[in-house]
């Protein structure tokens, strides 16, 4: 059987301190997480993260860098996701916005108040990817070559 690993994208959005995150069901539990899905066939990296962040959170994004490639192994499914994630600047909120089914609702939080929340992070990526945004990682969104 041929090993195919998930192709997904996140976003760090942060205003004032506060992350945007999502409260969601996953796996039967509610779990925090960024703004966070699968790319879809002939879409761009960048453009899955703009569309992944309005359909979970209601917010339209604009990325403007890549923070990091992560590789991550899900022991509750067995899958390997490799997330690209970007640093994304909050653009508008659209309060009318239709979340995707299974996202309970947006959420702002700071780097303490997801400390609080461990037990209730999707996986350890949320922490790390805030972590890395904090010590200043960043690479620029040409980094990514696309011929899609």
């Amino acid at each position: 059987m041929r090993w195919t690993p998930h192709a997904t994208v996140a976003c760090i959005v942060e205003q004032e301190g506060r992350f945007l995150l999502v409260e969601e069901m996953a796996g039967g539990k509610v779990v925090i997480n960024q703004p966070a899905g699968h790319l879809e066939r002939g879409e761009s990296f960048v453009a899955a993260a703009r569309r992944e962040t309005l359909e979970e959170t209601g917010w339209q994004v604009e990325p403007e860098a890549l923070l990091g490639m992560y590789t991550y192994f899900a022991p509750s499914n067995g899958v390997t996701y490799h997330r690209f994630c970007f640093i994304a600047r909050a653009v508008a909120e659209l309060p009318d916005a239709s979340l995707d089914e299974g996202i309970i609702r947006p959420l702002w939080l700071t780097r303490d108040e997801m400390e609080q929340h461990r037990a209730q992070l999707r996986s350890e990526l949320v922490t790390r990817c805030v972590d890395d945004y904090l010590a200043g990682t960043r690479y620029p969104l040409d980094f990514i070559q696309e011929t899609v």
